[in-house]
């Protein structure tokens, strides 16, 4: 079985749209493998809490650095002390393995 640690060593896959997105059992059990997402309309979200607006800010910007690398980006609403985390695969209208490996990739920033 896989785990947290297990996507976090992963990276992501281009996505040009022709794949089909996931199933919902399969997002499902990726789902259970993330510490407080959820899961709605085929999109995951997570909304993290700062003590202020700089931490939100340097959270933003790990978060905007490890994207880019991936080269798979999420919607992010950002407020004083919170920051709101969507991922869904735009290109195949759904959910991919790689918005998952990404959504670890953001918890284990924000335990940095």
């Amino acid at each position: 079985m896989n785990t947290v640690c297990d996507l976090t060593n992963k990276n992501c896959k281009p996505c040009e749209g022709g794949v089909p997105a996931l199933t919902q059992a399969e997002a499902n059990d990726l789902l259970k493998q993330l510490d407080g997402w959820q899961l709605n309309d085929n999109v995951i979200s997570k909304t993290f809490e700062f003590k202020n607006y700089y931490q939100v800010m340097a959270f933003v910007n790990a978060v905007a650095w490890m994207t880019h690398r991936e080269d798979h980006h999420p919607d992010m609403a950002v407020g004083y002390n919170t920051c709101r985390v969507e991922y869904s695969t735009h290109a195949i209208g759904g959910l991919s393995e790689n918005d998952f490996i990404c959504a670890a990739k953001v918890d284990a920033l924000f335990k940095l």
